[in-house]
């Protein structure tokens, strides 16, 4: 299981992308910010929920920084499909990356093992290649994208402002705090 600022691990997975299988490989990712989107399968219910909001969302997320690269234990070949039967899905311009054997999805802890697919789970790693934050769900609940895009400001914003926190609800434009031992107790 990886670990808040360890280095993400390094891997090479098929994947379908602009129309073409390709082979990733998550080192030439660094100097981005990246979201590593972990679903269970191809052809589901809620998957393809999530995956044409982040479908939504990508410009602005290249915008900023933020590469998306999505990932099952599916094949590139089901991604393929999927991607030409579903409206949803058919958005999509990021990577869809293929776990079949479950490697990549042990490796980062998400792995269901009875059911062979992954759990919800959304990695966001910075241009060092350090895990920054991470989050898993049941399979049974979507993510917001709109959390996951407040999560990546914050993170952003504290690269820029060394020393500082970003207390509950904190968004753009909104005041960070300095920790200093004065203000103990009076929050």
């Amino acid at each position: 299981m990886v670990m808040i600022n360890e280095r993400a691990p390094d891997f090479e997975l098929k994947a379908f992308h602009e129309n073409k299988i390709k082979k990733i490989d998550l080192f030439n990712y660094r100097d981005k910010w990246v979201v590593l989107f972990f679903y269970p399968a191809d052809f589901s219910f809620i998957c393809p929920t999530e995956l044409g909001e982040i479908a939504n969302k990508y410009e602005y997320l290249k915008k900023i920084g933020v590469e998306v690269l999505s990932i099952s234990t599916d094949t590139e070949f089901s991604h393929k499909a999927w991607h030409e039967t579903s409206e949803s899905i058919k958005k999509i311009k990021f990577p869809m990356l293929a776990d079949p054997t479950g490697k990549v999805s042990k490796q980062y802890g998400t792995y269901l093992e009875e059911e062979g697919v992954s759990v919800r789970a959304t990695f966001i790693i910075n241009p060092e290649g350090i895990i920054k934050t991470f989050e898993m769900h049941e399979n049974t609940i979507g993510r917001s994208t709109d959390e996951l895009i407040r999560k990546i400001k914050a993170l952003q914003f504290l690269e820029k402002n060394k020393g500082l926190l970003c207390p509950v609800n904190w968004d753009e434009g909104k005041e960070a705090l300095k920790p200093d031992v004065e203000i103990i107790g009076k929050l």
